[in-house]
Order: C-alpha cells, then sequence, then structure tokens
C-alpha cells in the first residue's frame, strides 16, 4: 500500500496546532509517515507536539530559517511515495488523504494532484469554498492560484523539481507547483480536501502586500528557464498582466487600495481580458478611495453569512 508522508511546519501556532495534527492522525488511511518540524516555538506548541510523539515519525523544534527551510527538512526524511505538506493554521477533512492516494494508483502519469478548500476563520467557521480547475503548465505561469493544503505530489516528481526555494517566502508553493508540472501531468480533483485559517497572524493578512513581489520574482526567474521559453512565450503578456493582477489583490488585502487602483489598471493596459476578470479589485480599490469600503465590507460579511 502507498506510503504518504506528511509535513507540518510549526511556529507559534499553538491555538491552532492540534487540530491541525489531529486532522491528520485521524485520517482513515493507515500508512502515513507523519513529521512536526517546530522552529523553536516560545507558546506550547512543543507540549503538544509532545503529546502525539508517539504517533509521529519523526519531529524536531529548532531555529530554522524559515517556512521552506523547514519543509525541506520533513522533505529531506520523507520515505512516502506520496508527499504533501499541511502548514500549522490549516486541517484536512476526513478521508482526504485516501482519495488523494486513490487518484495517484487510477492515474499513474499524475504527478500531482489537488482538490478543492474551504476558508475558514480563526474559529473555523468557514466563510468561503474555493472550488478550482483543471490547470495546464501555462495557467499556472500566469498565476492560476492552487489552494497549498489540499495539493499531494509524487515524491519521484518532487526529486526531480527540488524541493522549495528558501528564496521564495509568500509563493514559495506556486514556485513549486510550476517546477513540478515539467515533470509530469497535474491533475485536480472535485472533492473538498482541506481547509485553509485565515486569521490575523496569517502571513497572507499580514504580509499581503509581499506577495506581489514574490510574484514578479517567479516571472523573472521563468524567464531564464529554456524549458518554459515555449509556454511562456505564448502567453507572456497574459503572465505579466496576471502578475499585476495577483500584485493588486494582495495589496487590496494589505490596505493599499491606490497601489492595487495602479496594479490593475497595468494588468489592465498589458492583457485587458486578465485584469477583467477579476473587475471585483477595480471595484473595492475604488469604494476604499472614495470612503466606501464600509460597504465593501458589508458585502464581504454577507458573503461569510451565507456559509
Amino acid at each position: 500500500m502507498t506510503l504518504v508522508s506528511i509535513i507540518t511546519p510549526s511556529f507559534n501556532q499553538a491555538a491552532y496546532l492540534e487540530q491541525t495534527i489531529l486532522s491528520v492522525l485521524e485520517q482513515d488511511y493507515p500508512h502515513i509517515e507523519y513529521m512536526v518540524v517546530d522552529g523553536a516555538s516560545t507558546d506550547n506548541s512543543v507540549e503538544i507536539i509532545k503529546k502525539y510523539e508517539s504517533k509521529l515519525a519523526w519531529w524536531v523544534s529548532e531555529k530554522d530559517r524559515g517556512q521552506a527551510d523547514a519543509i525541506n527538512k520533513g522533505f529531506a526524511r520523507a520515505t512516502g511515495e506520496v508527499v504533501a505538506w499541511l502548514n500549522s493554521d490549516d486541517y484536512y477533512l476526513a478521508g482526504t488523504v485516501s482519495a488523494a492516494v486513490k487518484i495517484f494508483e487510477e492515474h499513474p502519469e499524475v504527478v500531482l494532484v489537488y482538490g478543492n478548500m474551504l476558508s475558514v476563520d480563526e474559529n473555523g467557521k468557514t466563510f468561503n469554498i474555493l472550488n478550482y480547475k483543471q490547470l495546464t503548465l501555462e495557467d499556472l505561469l500566469c498565476f492560476q492560484i492552487i489552494g497549498q493544503p489540499a495539493v499531494f505530489m509524487r515524491r519521484s516528481a518532487l526529486q526531480k523539481a527540488g524541493t522549495l526555494d528558501p528564496a521564495f517566502h509568500f509563493m514559495l508553493d506556486h514556485h513549486l507547483w510550476i517546477r513540478i508540472a515539467q515533470q509530469g501531468k497535474i491533475l485536480h480533483v472535485a472533492r473538498t480536501l482541506s481547509a485553509a485559517r485565515y486569521h490575523a497572524e496569517a502571513k497572507n493578512i499580514a504580509k499581503a502586500a509581499e506577495f506581489g513581489r514574490d510574484a514578479f520574482r517567479i516571472l523573472d526567474w521563468s524567464k531564464t528557464q529554456p524549458e518554459l521559453a515555449p509556454a511562456l512565450g505564448r502567453i507572456l503578456r497574459r503572465a505579466t498582466a496576471s502578475a499585476n493582477r495577483v500584485d493588486a489583490r494582495y495589496l487590496l488585502d494589505g490596505g493599499q487600495s491606490a497601489s492595487a487602483l495602479s496594479a490593475w489598471m497595468r494588468a489592465l493596459f498589458i492583457h485587458p481580458p486578465t485584469a477583467l476578470a477579476r473587475l471585483n479589485i477595480f471595484v473595492s480599490a475604488i469604494l476604499n478611495l472614495f470612503g466606501l469600503g464600509k460597504l465593501r465590507s458589508a458585502i464581504l460579511r454577507n458573503r461569510k453569512a451565507r456559509f
């Protein structure tokens, strides 16, 4: 039976860590190699890890050089045919691992499987369901985002692609997906596999404005890769506009509405369909700039209430 290696990087997330750990240990799939890599947390994370250490394949608590370094430590020890990582504030839904393994077994040509994902708040309340679609390498180069907690990979493809690049701090997962997609087929499964938690300390909230910088760095990196040249050449304007659109989206989340509007307008100038596909960014930025941000907040609260 296929062994699945799962790594949880952890740092001062004690409020959520136990739910993360239990979401792995309580999976109905019996062949899981689970590792927790803690970055010398100063809260009670270590006590929580020790509570479950008998069920872990390995764990450590020591200073590291950030998230990528922590996850790479786990990758280096992983022996499973399938690998994944689950951050310490996210969690799997029931049956997730067995569903992922089934897809890999039915599709030996597939190197990466991803499903849909819940967005939950700090209390675990769902406020959105992220339903993805089947993507191509070109889509990834155009920054079509996959929810990281809903991703599983073949370790053989990871070894060929290389592990996470510590130079990327915010879109390190997307950089890896592009490299893995060069190794074979990626496949979307129409099933909700995980939940991503959005809270004030999460980097997608606390440092939202930094994500756009990583998008531009990934775009610059892709231009230097000879094997990506054919794909990138076909969609360069779309990819460039998409990087600006990503920048606009996260600048908006970071409260920088004027900068978000400028980034969205650049995307519109470069490739109008890409910008217009996220017209909501433009509308939200305008509302905020004209002092109508409360209207946008009310719309978001109403959407959250529907769940």
